[in-house]
């Protein structure tokens, strides 16, 4: 990928991220709440609902085109484990796509009463469905996680850039205990270390791009 392009992947990214944490708090559902609350608050919410699937389809989009940002940080150490984790991130991030249509989907079948709090049940068993959420969260998570592991070693940020994207993915387990204020936490953390992996991205890619214009020149640079 050319480094003038960078700025726009990073830029892409802080989108991506935003969107994300836009969608996260437009969740008009409690996190502990059950399948009756579930089905009557997107009945009465309708359009809030449809919001946050918008903003995860937006997200989903803006962060794939982020991942070349990500991945650039990654040119001198830990390579392997930065391609591993942008890969393996990529399919959460594709997924999200698949997640907001989901959303859309469930909306338009609690418009037309085609399904209630006793079915809503019965289809979260399904076993393919569950499946598709359980393989998309684990994909988005591991690639967190690996994401965290490799900027570790590759030192191209500040070390609080990792150390937020695992208390993510440590808040996941208990999200549903801390209610509303831990949903607040987690995605602003998120924000925050995506929007450090950005800046991080153009100030490498500036670099190399004065780098390459000095050694053309071939002079000095000056100070």
């Amino acid at each position: 990928m050319r480094w003038d392009w960078i700025p726009l992947s990073a830029s892409a990214l802080v989108v991506g991220v935003m969107a994300l944490a836009f969608g996260a708090l437009l969740n008009p559902v409690p996190a502990d709440g059950d399948s009756a609350q579930t089905v009557a608050t997107v009945a009465m919410a309708g359009g809030r609902w449809l919001g946050m699937a918008v903003m995860y389809f937006l997200a989903s989009v803006t962060l794939t085109l982020g991942l070349p940002a990500v991945l650039s940080l990654f040119h001198v150490r830990a390579r392997a484990l930065g391609v591993i984790a942008v890969s393996v991130l990529s399919i959460g991030f594709i997924g999200t796509s698949g997640y907001a249509m989901l959303l859309v989907f469930f909306r338009a079948l609690v418009r037309e009463q085609a399904i209630r709090a006793g079915t809503l049940d019965t289809v979260t068993e399904d076993v393919g469905l569950g499946i598709f959420l359980f393989g998309w969260l684990a994909a988005f998570y591991a690639g967190l996680t690996l994401l965290a592991l490799a900027l570790f070693v590759a030192r191209r940020t500040p070390v609080w850039v990792p150390l937020l994207v695992l208390l993510f993915v440590a808040l996941f387990p208990v999200i549903d205990k801390l209610g509303r204020v831990g949903q607040v936490a987690q995605v602003v953390a998120l924000a925050f270390a995506f929007t450090g992996i950005a800046m991080a991205a153009v100030h490498d890619a500036s670099g190399r791009a004065r780098a390459v214009e000095v050694a053309r020149s071939g002079s000095a640079p000056v100070f």
